[in-house]
């Protein structure tokens, strides 16, 4: 599942993270646009999942933007430390900004947003059926938000990210089998409460 919105502030990244300098100049200024190029091609990919992530860990759509932004500001500085695996890296950082933003507000706002997801929906559906499927993932959505951090984290990153069991330990600083256990906590409670809400509406 990805957001595929299309955010005007990674600009800002490397409008903040770049000064412009007098063309003709050797060395540093090749290595800069490099650095660039590498950071367009394999951090930015990885926009969609960093926003999917902070939304859900935020439950709030205004506020995983600032978060993400942070995020993207400290990857661009920060961008010769990673060592491979850019999504993985990336995420953690999102998640360091996630927690710096809830010590700051001191609390979590739930929000709900308008039916965003509808953009996913392609083809020759009718209008009908396009509102439904909107509508079904969204309530998927919320009732993941629904979850306890622990586990709606684990089940984000591991089903929605499609990160592995070891890259989720490394990422949240839990053993492996806490991840496994967390990660069989939040499907079964997110069975249960969707088939809760499928016997209430059918009921």
């Amino acid at each position: 599942m990805t957001v595929n919105r299309s955010f005007p502030w990674p600009r800002l990244v490397f409008s903040r993270g770049r000064q412009a300098e007098p063309s003709g100049r050797p060395g540093p200024d090749r290595a800069r646009d490099d650095a660039s190029a590498r950071f367009r091609r394999l951090v930015l990919p990885h926009l969609d999942a960093a926003y999917g992530y902070a939304r859900y860990l935020a439950r709030d759509g205004a506020a995983a933007e600032d978060i993400v932004q942070e995020a993207f500001l400290h990857a661009w500085k920060g961008y010769s430390n990673c060592r491979g695996n850019e999504k993985s890296w990336l995420l953690a950082i999102v998640r360091n900004c996630f927690h710096d933003w809830a010590h700051t507000n001191k609390r979590f706002v739930i929000q709900a947003d308008p039916l965003e997801q509808i953009t996913l929906l392609a083809g020759d559906d009718e209008p009908e059926e396009l509102l439904l499927r909107a509508l079904d993932m969204t309530m998927l959505r919320d009732t993941i938000t629904s979850l306890p951090e622990p586990f709606r984290e684990t089940l984000v990153l591991r089903e929605l990210e499609e990160l592995s069991y070891r890259e989720i330990a490394t990422l949240t600083g839990t053993p492996i089998g806490t991840v496994m256990s967390r990660l069989a906590r939040a499907r079964d409670m997110l069975g249960k409460l969707l088939l809760d809400q499928n016997k209430g509406v059918l009921g």
